[in-house]
């Protein structure tokens, strides 16, 4: 369980705050608006309503506890900044900070941002991949280079063996777990059986996934 400061409670930064209350994180939520702060009471273990790029305010909430700070402020670029640059100077230990453009991270990192989140971006990339191709059922992005893919089982890989498939030595790939009506099973090895109805999730290059499965 980590301590979270969660500045801005939009639509992203509500959604933000009611994953980490199913999570069970001590979260302390702020915004200006009191409707917001009143909407994510249920989720967060404290909420205020205050400026974020007021000093004092933030002062006040002693910043420096928090083992993140997430700064989920969307539509007001300048607070985003000046609320980011805020936390820094006054001790946090991690700032996240959301971005809508490439040009607003490049800011942000110089104005204390520890990490930058892109919410539309990332969906946004998500979506293209998820929809445009028949195999893939779900994406996870780890870096420009690598993601991890859950993709429906070919039909010519059914009844074989994931050693008879052998997709790490042609591929690059690595299979990390099969997926049945919803249960994950990570004990996969060489003579486990690829079976219909199956998913497989697959970690690799974007390339070498592509060329694989044809996508």
């Amino acid at each position: 369980m980590k301590s979270v400061l969660l500045v801005g409670l939009g639509r992203f930064g509500r959604h933000v705050a009611m994953k980490l209350g199913e999570l069970n994180h001590q979260v302390m939520a702020i915004d200006k608006c009191e409707d917001r702060v009143n909407a994510v009471l249920p989720y967060v273990t404290n909420a205020q309503i205050g400026d974020s790029t007021n000093e004092e305010f933030l002062e006040s909430l002693g910043v420096g506890n928090y083992d993140v700070c997430i700064v989920a402020i969307g539509g007001d670029f300048q607070s985003s900044l000046e609320t980011t640059s805020l936390l820094k100077e006054l001790g946090a230990k991690l700032v996240v900070s959301r971005a809508e453009r490439d040009v607003q991270a490049k800011f942000l990192r110089r104005n204390g941002a520890d990490e930058v989140v892109y919410p539309e971006k990332q969906v946004a990339s998500w979506t293209a991949i998820r929809y445009t191709a028949d195999h893939i059922m779900d994406y996870i992005e780890l870096d420009d280079d690598y993601a991890i893919f859950e993709v429906t089982i070919p039909e010519n890989w059914i009844g074989k063996t994931i050693g008879q498939v052998d997709i790490r030595k042609k591929y690059r790939i690595n299979i990390m777990a099969l997926k049945s009506n919803g249960k994950l099973n990570l004990t996969v090895h060489s003579d486990t059986l690829l079976q219909n109805g199956e998913t497989m999730l697959v970690l690799g290059n974007h390339k070498d996934i592509q060329k694989c499965f044809r996508i």
